[in-house]
Order: structure tokens, then sequence, then C-alpha cells
């Protein structure tokens, strides 16, 4: 089987867990990477042996049968009318672009060239979630009600907040929903289904940063489960890796309760009973690597649907309701009203 071609363009922090997981997969070629700043260029190219170019057009002429886009929101629009093409695999990570209408332009605009667009959403890939997804699924908890998520990364104090790996976190003039708490409404939309309504309350701790840090949002979704998101980037939670799972989950349904820990295991305590029990992870755990290596199972997924292995999630129709949630959330909290989408 000919070696799938893989071209990334964006070198920020965060390509590193790109790069090594397309390296790490059998059947794939890196054939180039670029970025705006040449010195990551460099860096790609000295830790990966990749061959590195000087602007995404050159790259894109190198004919890649993927492209994986690690570029900021800004860039995503640009980007990805450069790079569909009919039979394509596009990967477009997230915040995807920067407004809503933005969004619908460009996965209309990868339908018409007959390309696949997909978001590169990670923490439903993270083997925790998994895990959980196939349990609920099963009805293992029988009638599902309400969770509850409390993000505790701890990584937004004092006036060095963010600087050592994610400094435009500092001057995104939204950055708890937007950047973060988008995770967690793909995460509850796909474990509980669409959303119906968001109510948010959010606030900035942090004087040194621009957009929020706290704040709670709260989803309905059909079928009736209400899904809480508890964020604060200044607090942390025991662990001892604030960023394995980045705070603590609960799930509570007419069978029990079932909890995630910083740890990354999942407990589950029936009912009744005051004892827990730990659920085995379905997927395995890669613990040097970002959120239990789910970058690396989230590109595995795409390289085997394009083999024809599985249908693909997460395309960017799909996701345009997590924008509008993204969206809503923001307008909640300046009415303070429940906005129905």
């Amino acid at each position: 089987m000919k070696p799938l071609k893989v071209a990334v363009i964006g070198l920020g922090y965060f390509s590193r867990f790109h790069l090594q997981a397309w390296a790490g997969l059998d059947g794939v070629e890196i054939i180039g990477v670029t970025d705006l700043d040449p010195s990551r260029i460099r860096w790609a190219r000295d830790t990966f042996g990749v061959a590195g170019f000087a602007d995404a057009a050159d790259l894109l002429a190198r004919a890649p049968d993927i492209v994986d886009i690690v570029a900021p929101p800004p860039a995503h629009a640009e980007l990805v009318r450069m790079a569909v093409k009919r039979g394509r695999i596009v990967i477009c990570q997230k915040p995807f672009c920067r407004d809503l209408a933005e969004a619908e332009a460009v996965t209309a605009a990868a339908e018409t060239a007959g390309a696949d667009l997909v978001i590169h959403e990670n923490f439903r890939f993270q083997p925790w979630y998994r895990t959980l997804k196939a349990f609920l699924d099963a009805g293992s908890l029988g009638r599902v009600w309400q969770c509850r998520f409390a993000l505790r990364p701890g990584d937004g104090r004092g006036p060095r907040a963010y600087l050592d790996r994610q400094p435009a976190f500092r001057t995104m003039p939204r950055l708890l929903i937007h950047e973060t708490g988008v995770h967690f409404i793909d995460l509850f939309r796909w474990l509980f289904g669409e959303i119906e309504t968001v109510y948010a309350d959010l606030t900035r701790l942090n004087p040194v940063i621009a957009g929020e840090d706290a704040g709670v949002m709260l989803l309905t979704h059909a079928g009736g489960v209400r899904s809480e998101f508890d964020g604060n980037r200044l607090a942390d939670h025991p662990t001892d890796n604030p960023r394995r799972t980045m705070g603590e989950m609960v799930v509570e349904g007419e069978g029990g309760a079932v909890r995630l820990d910083g740890a990354g295991r999942l407990w589950l305590r029936r009912f009744g009973e005051r004892l827990e029990s730990e659920l085995p992870l379905i997927a395995p755990v890669d613990d040097s690597s970002f959120g239990g290596g789910c970058v690396a199972a989230l590109i595995a997924h795409v390289a085997a649907a394009v083999r024809g292995q599985g249908a693909l999630e997460n395309r960017a129709r799909d996701y345009l309701p997590v924008i509008r949630a993204t969206h809503a959330a923001y307008r909640s909290a300046e009415t303070g009203a429940r906005v129905e989408l």
C-alpha cells in the first residue's frame, strides 16, 4: 500500500504532538512542513527530519493526501481554501476559524471542492472518554441525569501566566470558553446528544490577560441531560500532571455515578453503595503525550478512515453546532439570560 503523504502547516507549541503522531504511524510519510517563522521550520527539520518549505503554496504543490493545519484561527480560512481539493482530507485545529460566519463559509468551500474537512477536536479521543462513551452507550448507567466537569489546570496564575507554553492565551479577547471550554462543548454533545440551551456566567481573575479565565457554563441536551462546565484556570486539582485530564468529572444517572480523577482513572459507584470500583480503559494511555495520547488517537482514526476503515468523526459540518453553542455562551454571559439554540 502506498504511504499516505502528509503536509503539516503551522509549527507552534502544539504542533509537536501532531508531528510525533504522524511520525509514529505506519504507512505515513510527512512530506514537509511550513510556518511563517523560519526558526520553527528549522526546529521541525532538526527534530523530526522533515523537509521545510518557505510557504504553504510550495508545500501543497507536493500533492499531499492529508493536510494538517495547526495554525491559529486567523489563518484557518485562507489555509483551508488553499488546501481543499477533491479527494483530499484537510484537518484543521480548533478553535475553528474566527467566528461562525467564517466557519460556515469555509465548510461550504470544502464541500464544494469535494474535500473532507475534519476539525482536530481531540478531547473525545482521550482514552478515559472513549471508555466512558462505550459504557454509557451500553446502558450501563441507565438513564443519565447530569454531568459536571471542574476544569482546574492551575496554569493561569500571576504575571507570567501562559508565557512558557502558549503565550497567545494572554491576548485572546475570549479565552475560557472559546479556547478551552469548546473542548467540553464538543465532548458533552458527543456523550449526551444535541445541545438545546446554553447559560454562562464568566469572569476574569488574572488582570494580566485579556479574556475570561473562570466561570460556569450550563448546557441542556435533547433528552434532558444537563451538563455543567465549571472552569477556573488559576485553581488546580489533585494529580501529578495537571494537564493529563485538566480536571475532574462526575456523571450521574439511575445506576449510580462514574467519576474521572486526575490520574485518568474512571471509578464507578453503584446507587446505594459506598465503595467505588475502577473501570478498565478500553484504549491505551500514552502518558508521555498530551491527554493520554489523544492527538495520536485522532490522527490514527483519520488515517484509518482514509483507507476505508471506519467513518470520519467531527467533519466540519457536524462541528458547526459546537461553534454555535460557543457563541451562545458569550451571548448568555453578556445578557445574563439562557440562550436557546
